[in-house]
């Protein structure tokens, strides 16, 4: 009977699904000498199982204090630096007279720009009156070489005239 149980603890036990008190029985049942032939091979696990929960660690291991403070230093930092970049420019920037002298000169920019544009816009009128008269020009070429014709007709006619 007390093998049929170890038998079934020992597959829970392989599947995960046993609890605290059964896996103490577990390891009482292989720690002890009257262990099943058939079941052996678990005897040498249980026994270390119960060897390491016996065995402390002797050795002093070293506590690094915490860089908590260094932390809290960098964070101090930057604030300090944020508070910096936001008060520095109000009291060292630029004055009012500066403020106005910028203001004038984008002023007078933005007048100059609208004269040269004025400028401008009657520069490209007269550019295309003087399309307007290139193209008369044109017509008028074009005419006198049509007139240049009409005296050659005229040549010829007064010579068949004369003729006659």
């Amino acid at each position: 009977m007390v093998l049929n149980n170890i038998e079934k603890l020992i597959e829970k036990y392989n599947n995960a699904e046993t609890t605290l008190a059964e896996e103490t029985q577990l390891r009482d049942y292989f720690t002890g000498s009257d262990v099943a032939p058939h079941l052996e091979h678990y005897k040498p696990m249980f026994v270390y199982f119960s060897q390491a929960q016996q065995e402390q660690y002797t050795k002093d291991v070293p506590l690094k204090p915490k860089r908590t403070k260094m932390y809290q230093w960098i964070s101090v930092a930057a604030v300090t630096v944020l508070m910096l970049g936001l008060i520095i420019p109000q009291v060292l920037g630029p004055s009012q007279e500066e403020i106005r002298k910028k203001e004038l000169a984008m002023e007078t920019y933005n007048k100059t720009m609208e004269a040269l544009s004025l400028v401008s816009i009657g520069m490209n009128e007269g550019k295309e009156q003087l399309n307007s008269l290139s193209l008369v020009s044109d017509n008028l070429n074009q005419g006198l070489e049509e007139a240049s014709r009409l005296s050659e007709f005229s040549k010829a006619t007064n010579r068949i005239f004369k003729n006659k």
